[in-house]
């Protein structure tokens, strides 16, 4: 049922951008979403507190309450508060955006809304993207795609609310990537990938850092990991970064709703130039870097303390990021990393000296070559990193897993991993020794040996094996 109103909701209002770019677009219709399931969550609690304050048997019972106590009662913003519901000002109220959908100044009233929700809750300030006035949409659409989001329906458990928006969302976010093509799958790791991440690293308690949020998919996976496994996500601090100004706010708005309280850094930035989080060192990283990024390098990076493998090329990214996280584990900490294949065979400007001198160090755990047709943006092959400065077990080893033919086609041009499969994968990383059939590699090079290492041309290797 659920799948079907997210796929007509979907189809509407794609139909209703015309001819506006959907990165802009994208903003307009998660933004509105939020403030629909803001309002619903609230209105349902103003509703539960006037059933129990005038109820004899509930604990909440208002004894000798007289006319107009109770409307006064259930304006303490704690009642809301204690239960993670936002308040939401009689302005900014979804019956009065939607009671004004066909008025000509529909955008400046969203936009006031929204202050005025920010002014009311501070987890809120600086995130929710106010430019619905400006919005670039044809006369009447805007009032349309208020009506439009007017019939999700949230209902009145909050649990099952959260969880609507939440499918809601991450769907919205996949058709977007789609539709913005390599602009837009940067921002968008597919939900398959993450959780074969989070389930390989097991991130249960500590701090969990993504250099990259993007939209914050990576934490929200590790959110539903956690509480699947009967942890609370109160059992772990979340850190991120995003240099992306629209895509920081829609990460925190992202994470707010599910009562998530990350630590995004003070303002959107690039991540190697403007590190927010330069002494953090994590638990758990996981990251999905935008591949091959070539205009990456600043003068200022010259030298710096994250290179301890060798400076990286300032014609691609990847072994900067790879190099990022490492300097931001902890000495037990463990990372999870999706970069394009070629991260695995490149020798070119002192990337195969790095990868070697990585391989050396004993930093680098797992390797996992992925199906093609994973990502909604790139036809790129890509591979998983799992990194860590201080190894548990394999000591001087590295398994590599062969996953190319494990991807289920669920499009005709999109594919991820069933649940059997990431549990088959997590299975065999966890396993010790290597399962039957499972590649097994010394990696205490000598020195004649390092170029073969840096020069490795896995998966491609006859020898490897799939899990």
């Amino acid at each position: 049922m659920l799948e079907d109103i997210k796929k007509t909701l979907w189809a509407t209002a794609d139909k209703l951008r015309a001819n506006m770019d959907a990165a802009e677009y994208k903003h307009l219709v998660l933004g509105l979403i939020f403030v629909k399931y803001i309002s619903d969550t609230f209105a349902a609690r103003r509703a539960e507190l006037i059933k129990r304050l005038t109820d004899p048997a509930d604990d909440y019972f208002f004894h000798d309450a007289q006319p107009g106590d109770i409307e006064g009662e259930i304006e303490d913003r704690d009642y809301y508060r204690e239960v993670n519901v936002f308040w939401v000002p009689e302005a900014a109220r979804w019956e009065s955006l939607r009671a004004a959908a066909k008025q000509s100044d529909i955008g400046k009233r969203i936009d006031d809304a929204l202050a005025l929700i920010e002014v009311e809750n501070p987890k809120l300030k600086g995130i929710l993207d106010k430019r619905y006035a400006r919005a670039q949409l044809p006369d009447g659409k805007l009032g349309e795609l208020v009506d439009l989001v007017s019939t999700i329906g949230f209902g009145d458990d909050p649990g099952k609310a959260r969880d609507v928006l939440g499918q809601v969302y991450e769907y919205f976010l996949g058709m977007f990537a789609s539709a913005e093509g390599k602009r837009g799958g940067q921002f968008y790791t597919p939900a398959s990938i993450v959780k074969t991440l989070v389930a390989v690293l097991n991130p249960h308690t500590g701090k969990v850092y993504d250099p990259c949020c993007g939209s914050g998919g990576m934490f929200v996976q590790s959110e539903r990991f956690i509480e699947a496994h009967g942890g609370k996500i109160g059992d772990v601090s979340i850190y991120g970064q995003e240099a992306n100004p629209t895509t920081w706010r829609l990460a925190a708005m992202n994470l707010a709703i599910r009562g998530i309280e990350p630590n995004l850094g003070r303002e959107p930035a690039d991540t190697f130039i403007r590190n927010q989080h330069p002494d953090l060192r994590a638990d758990f990283i996981l990251a999905n870097p935008p591949f091959n990024i070539s205009d990456w390098w600043h003068g200022s990076l010259t030298g710096d303390p994250r290179w301890v493998y060798g400076d990286p090329p300032a014609g691609n990214a990847n072994y900067a990021w790879l190099q990022h996280m490492l300097y931001h584990l902890k000495s037990t900490g463990r990372a999870g990393i999706v970069l394009a294949n070629g991260s695995m065979s490149s020798s070119q400007n002192s990337e195969g000296e790095i990868r070697a001198a990585m391989v050396e160090a004993d930093v680098v755990e797992v390797m996992i070559a992925l199906p093609g047709q994973l990502f909604f943006n790139t036809q790129i092959p890509a591979c998983l990193w799992f990194l860590t400065k201080q190894k548990a077990v394999r000591k001087g080893e590295v398994l590599f897993i062969d996953a190319r033919k494990l991807g289920s086609m669920i499009s005709r041009v999109q594919c991820e991993f069933t649940n059997e499969v990431i549990s088959r994968i997590a299975d065999t990383v966890s396993q010790t020794p290597y399962p039957h059939g499972a590649v097994r590699r010394t990696l205490a090079f000598t020195r004649t040996s390092r170029a073969s290492a840096a020069a490795s041309n896995w998966p491609r290797s006859p020898n490897t094996a799939m899990c």
